[in-house]
Protein backbone atom coordinates (compact mmCIF):
# COMPACT_ATOMS: atom_id res chain seq x y z
CA UNK A 1 0.00 0.00 0.00
CA UNK A 2 1.02 3.73 -0.82
CA UNK A 3 4.45 3.86 0.01
CA UNK A 4 6.50 0.80 -0.53
CA UNK A 5 6.80 -0.92 -4.15
CA UNK A 6 9.00 -3.83 -2.50
CA UNK A 7 8.99 -4.97 1.02
CA UNK A 8 12.88 -4.43 1.20
CA UNK A 9 13.34 -5.81 4.63
CA UNK A 10 10.79 -9.11 3.94
CA UNK A 11 13.52 -10.13 1.04
CA UNK A 12 16.51 -9.07 3.47
CA UNK A 13 14.84 -11.54 6.02
CA UNK A 14 13.79 -14.24 3.40
CA UNK A 15 17.24 -13.95 1.84
CA UNK A 16 18.94 -14.22 5.62
CA UNK A 17 17.13 -17.65 5.67
CA UNK A 18 17.99 -19.11 2.88
CA UNK A 19 21.30 -17.82 2.36
CA UNK A 20 22.80 -17.72 6.28
CA UNK A 21 20.28 -20.77 7.08
CA UNK A 22 19.20 -18.35 9.92
CA UNK A 23 15.83 -19.72 11.79
CA UNK A 24 14.90 -16.28 14.06
CA UNK A 25 15.10 -12.95 12.41
CA UNK A 26 13.75 -10.12 13.68
CA UNK A 27 12.43 -7.00 12.39
CA UNK A 28 11.87 -3.67 14.09
CA UNK A 29 10.19 -1.48 12.13
CA UNK A 30 10.50 2.72 13.40
CA UNK A 31 8.91 4.11 10.60
CA UNK A 32 6.64 6.73 11.28
CA UNK A 33 3.71 4.22 9.17
CA UNK A 34 2.22 1.10 10.22
CA UNK A 35 4.60 -1.40 8.68
CA UNK A 36 1.42 -3.11 7.12
CA UNK A 37 2.88 -5.21 4.41
CA UNK A 38 5.52 -6.55 6.28
CA UNK A 39 3.08 -8.08 9.03
CA UNK A 40 0.88 -9.31 5.99
CA UNK A 41 3.84 -11.09 4.78
CA UNK A 42 5.49 -12.92 8.11
CA UNK A 43 1.44 -12.72 10.21
CA UNK A 44 1.63 -16.61 10.08
CA UNK A 45 5.48 -17.48 10.06
CA UNK A 46 6.87 -18.02 13.75
CA UNK A 47 10.46 -17.54 12.54
CA UNK A 48 9.91 -13.86 12.31
CA UNK A 49 9.16 -11.86 14.96
CA UNK A 50 7.77 -8.34 13.55
CA UNK A 51 7.67 -5.05 15.96
CA UNK A 52 6.12 -1.99 14.73
CA UNK A 53 6.51 1.27 16.62
CA UNK A 54 4.62 3.92 14.44
CA UNK A 55 2.18 6.84 14.96
CA UNK A 56 -1.53 5.56 14.94
CA UNK A 57 -4.18 6.34 14.42
CA UNK A 58 -2.50 7.03 11.06
CA UNK A 59 -2.19 5.85 7.25
CA UNK A 60 -2.45 3.04 6.59
CA UNK A 61 -4.87 2.63 9.14
CA UNK A 62 -3.65 -0.88 11.16
CA UNK A 63 -1.53 -1.61 13.62
CA UNK A 64 -3.59 -0.65 16.51
CA UNK A 65 -3.45 -1.54 19.94
CA UNK A 66 -6.12 -4.86 19.87
CA UNK A 67 -3.30 -6.02 16.51
CA UNK A 68 -1.27 -8.51 18.31
CA UNK A 69 0.08 -12.33 17.60
CA UNK A 70 2.49 -14.25 19.02
CA UNK A 71 5.42 -13.04 16.65
CA UNK A 72 3.63 -9.62 15.78
CA UNK A 73 4.33 -6.53 18.34
CA UNK A 74 2.34 -3.27 17.60
CA UNK A 75 3.31 -0.78 19.61
CA UNK A 76 1.33 2.25 18.59
CA UNK A 77 2.34 5.79 19.52
CA UNK A 78 -0.07 9.10 19.69
CA UNK A 79 0.59 12.02 18.00
CA UNK A 80 3.31 14.23 19.50
CA UNK A 81 5.60 11.47 20.89
CA UNK A 82 9.03 11.89 21.18
CA UNK A 83 12.37 10.54 22.42
CA UNK A 84 10.97 9.50 25.91
CA UNK A 85 7.99 8.40 24.43
CA UNK A 86 10.20 6.06 22.45
CA UNK A 87 12.56 4.73 24.86
CA UNK A 88 9.71 4.03 27.14
CA UNK A 89 8.02 1.82 24.65
CA UNK A 90 11.19 0.19 23.71
CA UNK A 91 11.96 -0.65 27.49
CA UNK A 92 8.74 -1.80 28.28
CA UNK A 93 7.65 -3.62 24.80
CA UNK A 94 10.61 -4.00 22.15
CA UNK A 95 13.02 -4.85 24.37
CA UNK A 96 11.12 -7.77 26.16
CA UNK A 97 9.81 -8.79 23.20
CA UNK A 98 12.75 -9.28 21.14
CA UNK A 99 15.05 -10.64 23.95
CA UNK A 100 12.22 -13.37 24.67
CA UNK A 101 12.52 -14.43 20.82
CA UNK A 102 16.40 -14.80 21.07
CA UNK A 103 17.04 -13.88 17.17
CA UNK A 104 20.31 -14.26 15.21
CA UNK A 105 19.59 -11.49 13.24
CA UNK A 106 17.84 -8.19 14.09
CA UNK A 107 16.72 -6.19 10.88
CA UNK A 108 15.56 -2.30 11.34
CA UNK A 109 13.24 -0.53 8.93
CA UNK A 110 14.99 2.91 9.79
CA UNK A 111 12.40 5.61 9.06
CA UNK A 112 13.25 9.13 9.90
CA UNK A 113 9.45 10.34 9.26
CA UNK A 114 8.66 10.63 12.84
CA UNK A 115 11.28 13.29 13.26
CA UNK A 116 10.00 16.59 14.46
CA UNK A 117 10.18 18.00 11.30
CA UNK A 118 9.24 15.76 9.01
CA UNK A 119 6.30 17.17 6.94
CA UNK A 120 3.83 14.31 7.23
CA UNK A 121 3.75 12.88 10.34
CA UNK A 122 3.22 14.73 13.97
CA UNK A 123 6.25 12.66 15.70
CA UNK A 124 8.60 14.61 18.08
CA UNK A 125 11.64 12.36 17.39
CA UNK A 126 15.23 14.12 17.44
CA UNK A 127 18.29 13.30 15.92
CA UNK A 128 19.19 11.77 19.71
CA UNK A 129 16.38 9.71 19.55
CA UNK A 130 17.12 7.95 16.45
CA UNK A 131 20.69 7.65 18.05
CA UNK A 132 18.78 5.89 20.42
CA UNK A 133 17.02 3.95 18.84
CA UNK A 134 19.49 2.33 16.85
CA UNK A 135 21.90 2.23 19.87
CA UNK A 136 19.16 -0.11 21.67
CA UNK A 137 18.38 -2.00 18.28
CA UNK A 138 22.25 -2.81 18.17
CA UNK A 139 21.95 -4.62 21.83
CA UNK A 140 19.36 -6.98 20.75
CA UNK A 141 21.07 -9.80 18.43
CA UNK A 142 23.87 -10.83 17.63
CA UNK A 143 23.68 -9.45 13.97
CA UNK A 144 22.07 -6.64 12.78
CA UNK A 145 20.82 -4.95 9.57
CA UNK A 146 18.90 -2.11 8.47
CA UNK A 147 17.27 -0.52 5.66
CA UNK A 148 16.52 3.25 4.90
CA UNK A 149 13.04 3.46 5.44
CA UNK A 150 10.94 6.93 4.97
CA UNK A 151 12.07 10.43 5.80
CA UNK A 152 10.74 12.94 3.85
CA UNK A 153 12.56 16.38 5.24
CA UNK A 154 15.51 16.28 2.95
CA UNK A 155 17.75 19.09 5.11
CA UNK A 156 17.59 17.27 7.94
CA UNK A 157 17.30 13.59 6.50
CA UNK A 158 21.57 13.55 6.38
CA UNK A 159 22.21 13.91 9.99
CA UNK A 160 19.56 11.85 11.39
CA UNK A 161 20.93 8.80 9.14
CA UNK A 162 24.14 9.97 10.27
CA UNK A 163 22.89 9.75 14.25
CA UNK A 164 21.46 6.44 13.34
CA UNK A 165 24.67 4.80 12.24
CA UNK A 166 26.72 6.22 15.45
CA UNK A 167 23.81 4.42 17.22
CA UNK A 168 24.40 1.43 15.57
CA UNK A 169 28.06 1.53 15.84
CA UNK A 170 27.73 2.16 19.59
Amino acid sequence: MGFCFYDNIAVAARVAQGRLGLERIAIVDFDVHHGNGTEAIFEDDDSVLFVSLHQWPFYPGSGGPDDQRETTVNVPMHAGGGDADYADAFTRIVEPAVRRFDPQLLLVSAGFDAHADDPLAEMELTSAGFRDLAARCAQLAPRLAAVLEGGYEVETLPGLVEAALAGFES
